[in-house]
């Protein structure tokens, strides 16, 4: 059983930037892939970035390319999310989740383990 507990998030102007954090306890975060997500209000769940258990390969999706990057720490159990650029429709719940594989996926059921979330703002 994997705990994620995420940090980092909050308000900023359009533009700015944020680094959200995940810290993993229990379970085998370092073989397993993380991923991090965001939920808009009435809008599905969506994948942002994810990283494989070594951290050599990332997927992000396109809207993110070129200003989000996710990287993680095997040492410390956590994966960041550093976030630039920031537009107003980045403007989510973000959470952290943790595979039951070691490569990462875009298919939400591959992750079992889920944060609460950590909120984003960015105002125009």
């Amino acid at each position: 059983q994997v705990q994620l507990v995420e940090s980092g998030g909050g308000l900023v102007q359009a533009g700015g930037s944020l680094r959200l954090s995940c810290a993993a306890s229990g379970g085998t975060f370092s073989t397993s892939a993380m991923g991090w997500f965001r939920q808009a209000p009435e809008k599905e769940r969506e994948i942002v970035a994810a990283i494989s258990w070594t951290g050599n390969s990332a997927y992000y999706i396109d809207s993110v390319k070129g200003r989000f990057t996710i990287s993680r720490d095997n040492v410390k159990n956590t994966v960041y999310l550093q976030m630039n650029s920031l537009k107003p429709e980045d403007t989510a719940v973000y959470y952290c989740a943790c595979s039951k594989y070691t490569s990462w996926s875009t298919d939400l059921d591959d992750y079992p383990y889920w944060g609460r979330g950590t909120q984003v703002t960015a105002s125009s």
